[in-house]
């Protein structure tokens, strides 16, 4: 976000006359910046110099000469020499240090003697990068340490057909080009063993798309960081056709960019995470627009349009995560992602004033409000930034680790900020920015792992009794275990009052989330029971003041009660929502 006045942005929304871009400063001071993280990874120096090895002592590709006026092609159009070679005898340490990526196009059998293998394990280890293309997996099958390097040894193949490729990384420079599903020709490889577990992988074949397919979960193009260097492969290439696809070209660039460290990328394994978003329109219809503005949808793309506003994850707040998300802004742009906010209400500066956005930013003077930040509150390490952030049109990919009030920042697999928060953000609901018409941004692929047992809703479609109801309204007490925003249970114009929530059985509670409309109580205890009949007090609330509030509790209860005794107007209580926080016992 960028700040203009608060005052003034409400006016705006309100007159409906011209879009907002806004970010008021929170409403807390800020606490003093804590000392930033160190890079994990210093800048690469610029790619100058590759080698392409193509040695065979098994079958011989007829693509080789085709692959390597490819690479010659992309070496020429980019600012670096290539130099093609079959000689074994380039494998020393003197020779292979003048290069920042070695490709192995489609090398075969057993190809370097012992004390090649010793020089190119010692230039991988020295931070030097590898590329392996098609059957490079179909090489140096009794050398254990190739075989980690290359990720998985080939099996077998069916014929040559067309197959469906799936890209499940999107933000990856070798990939970010193609689109969610690639329709193309090749020899399918299977491999001996599923990688996955070991590597980041890019991208996946379809296996109901073609014949003779026997992985299930096939991964085709991934890329590793492997004993000091950096390994990317590609299970494509067979056909002498495929030097000539741009798509597949501008793939191969981006795997010698990401071996060579030329380009950021993230090539930590990754599995267990859960879609939030995954490109489609299902996943998306799951999201909620909360402020002016929206989201377009095209290729598994979110595009921003005006502002500002926020598209948030109704269906459940989390606690204790990775949340990753790839993002891309084409210029001067602005956005964020917000972590640990209660449930706007409709309202994006809810996220704002209760949360934390992580900027995005290429060029506030502020930096605490630039990409990478804790907005407003912390800056990132600059210089472990610089070296990981991909510029204006490319795509970077951030992950945020939050474990009770801890954040974490990683972009492109690179940790740039590290800080504890002085709000309540343990538990929260996720979101992402548009800004404002002018300051676009798009957004692909959130997906979250949550850590361990995880605290959910228990009150969340349960029976609810109630003391009394408005007069002559439909605001029911199960309005506010209904998950929908916009009702509400409303009470009777006198004290005490309260709600009573059956969770169905003695259940380990953690945490009591209600979000109060105006009408709210000043004076209320949380109480708990397991026959409801005798009650336990596990919380007490003197001074209340209305909006929302998080209150720890502990114990184990089946029946949890909100006793209100003191009114802050003239009317009832009035609950959107009741929330219980715990785990079945």
């Amino acid at each position: 976000m960028r700040t203009v006045s608060r005052a003034l942005i409400a006016l705006v929304l309100a007159a409906m006359s011209l879009v907002a871009v806004p970010q008021a400063p929170p409403a807390e001071a800020a606490p003093a910046p804590a000392s930033a993280p160190s890079p994990t990874r210093a800048a690469a120096a610029p790619l100058t110099k590759v080698l392409v090895f193509s040695k065979t002592a098994g079958f011989r590709h007829s693509a080789i000469p085709a692959g390597i006026a490819a690479v010659q092609r992309l070496g020429a159009a980019n600012g670096f020499t290539v130099t093609a070679t079959e000689d074994a005898g380039a494998f020393t340490a003197a020779n292979l240090a003048q290069y920042q990526a070695v490709v192995w196009l489609s090398t075969t059998g057993d190809v370097l003697n012992s004390a090649q293998q010793t020089a190119f394990e010692s230039y991988v280890a020295n931070g030097g990068g590898y590329v392996g293309v098609h059957a490079a997996a179909d090489t140096e099958y009794d050398w254990p340490w190739y075989g980690g390097l290359v990720g998985a040894y080939f099996a077998s193949h069916p014929a040559t057909q067309q197959a469906t490729v799936k890209v499940e990384d999107r933000a990856s420079v070798s990939t970010s080009h193609l689109p969610q599903r690639w329709t193309r020709t090749d020899e399918w490889y299977n491999y001996r063993a599923n990688p996955r577990s070991a590597v980041k992988v890019l991208a996946s074949l379809d296996e109901t798309s073609y014949s003779g397919g026997t992985m299930g979960d096939h991964p085709i193009t991934w890329c590793q960081d492997y004993r000091g260097g950096r390994s990317w492969y590609t299970g494509l290439g067979h056909t002498e056709e495929s030097y000539a696809d741009p798509a597949f070209t501008t793939m191969l660039l981006g795997g010698i960019q990401t071996a060579s460290r030329a380009k950021a990328a993230d090539c930590r394994p990754e599995t267990g995470y859960t879609p939030l978003f995954d490109g489609s329109q299902a996943s998306l219809d799951k999201w909620r627009q909360a402020g002016a503005g929206s989201f377009s949808l095209a290729d598994g793309t979110l595009s921003s349009v005006g502002g500002m506003g926020l598209l948030w994850y109704p269906v459940t707040p989390f606690a204790n995560y990775s949340l990753k998300a790839d993002w891309m802004m084409p210029g001067d742009d602005n956005g964020g992602v917000f972590i640990g906010f209660p449930d706007p209400q409709g309202d994006p500066w809810k996220p704002v004033d209760l949360g934390h956005e992580i900027q995005i930013d290429a060029s506030d003077g502020d930096p605490t409000r630039t990409t990478g930040s804790v907005y407003s509150f912390q800056a990132p390490d600059t210089a472990a930034r610089a070296a990981a952030l991909n510029p204006p049109g490319t795509w970077n990919s951030y992950e945020i680790a939050v474990h009770d009030r801890h954040v974490e920042i990683w972009l492109n697999g690179v940790k740039i900020n590290d800080y504890t928060s002085n709000r309540d953000i343990a538990l929260g609901h996720i979101g992402l920015q548009n800004d404002g018409a002018g300051l676009d941004i798009s957004y692909r692929n959130v997906r979250i792992k949550q850590d361990g047992a995880q605290a959910t809703d228990l009150a969340r479609g349960k029976p609810v009794t109630v003391t009394s109801v408005e007069p002559g309204s439909t605001h029911v007490g199960a309005n506010a275990v209904d998950g929908d925003s916009a009702t509400r249970w409303g009470s009777a114009y006198s004290d005490p009052q309260s709600i009573t929530v059956d969770l169905g059985g003695v259940r380990t509670l953690q945490r009591v989330r209600l979000n109060w409309e105006t009408a709210h109580a000043t004076a209320y205890t949380v109480q708990t029971s397991t026959d409801n009949a005798t009650w336990r007090t596990v919380s007490t609330v003197t001074a209340g003041n209305g909006g929302l509030d998080e209150l720890a509790v502990s114990g184990t209860g089946r029946y949890v009660r909100v006793l209100g005794t003191t009114r802050a107007t003239q009317y009832g209580y009035s609950l959107w929502d009741l929330a219980v926080y715990g785990t079945s016992q």
